[in-house]
């Protein structure tokens, strides 16, 4: 993949829709090699790539950030946990693997209820469905639990009065990724788990017609 052509809406749309359960990057290989970017071009495609490549570690980076910031505050925790969950929630894999084990954890309980928390089936024409399937979670629409985890994320800041603490933790982990996104040198794995992405999102398609 040419990093340099990707633009930022596609990035964007790789990140949403790739595999989040995949375990971080080794940190040996996170703090391998860093060089300088000879030119913006080839600084702007290393960012990319490695966006997208450690978009695991730096999730994790900038949650630890944020649970460092707050160590004092317990509730502040939590709504950086509930602000972590509601971005979570934006990823395809994460959305599915989420409403698929609270199902289980149901069914277990309540086989009703767990057949209530499936999604609408899509309707088929000729073979196709008729449109996208829409990401729902526990049988309602993902948009649900992305704004109730949100809004209470956001109360959770507002009562433990820690949100300039926050903007400052964000703005430390943003920092850290730009950093290390910059100056790490993409290696030859990582471009070879970019081609293997692209072809299992190909083939995923192609499966779906």
């Amino acid at each position: 993949m040419d990093w340099g052509n990707v633009t930022t809406e596609d990035l964007i749309d790789a990140l949403r829709e790739v595999d989040w359960s995949s375990p971080p990057r080794p940190v040996s290989e996170f703090f391998s090699r860093f060089t300088v970017p000879r030119s913006y071009a080839k600084w702007n495609s290393r960012v990319k790539c490695n966006l997208y490549y450690y978009r695991t570690n730096y999730f994790i980076l900038v949650v630890f950030i944020l649970g460092m910031g707050f160590l004092r505050s317990p509730l502040a925790i939590v709504a950086a946990l509930m602000t972590a969950l509601s971005i979570a929630f934006l990823n395809d894999s994460f959305a599915g693997t989420f409403s698929e084990k609270v199902t289980r954890t149901v069914r277990k309980l309540s086989p009703h209820l767990a057949a209530k928390m499936r999604p609408a089936l899509t309707p088929v024409i000729r073979g196709r469905p008729s449109a996208k399937r829409a990401i729902h979670v526990c049988g309602q629409p993902r948009w649900v639990f992305v704004l109730l985890s949100s809004v209470v994320g956001f109360i959770l800041w507002f009562v433990s009065c820690g949100l300039l603490t926050l903007l400052w933790a964000l703005a430390i982990g943003l920092l850290a990724t730009l950093i290390h996104a910059s100056f790490r040198t993409p290696n030859l794995k990582a471009r070879l788990n970019t081609f293997r992405e692209e072809f299992r999102a190909v083939w995923r398609n192609y499966s779906e017609l």
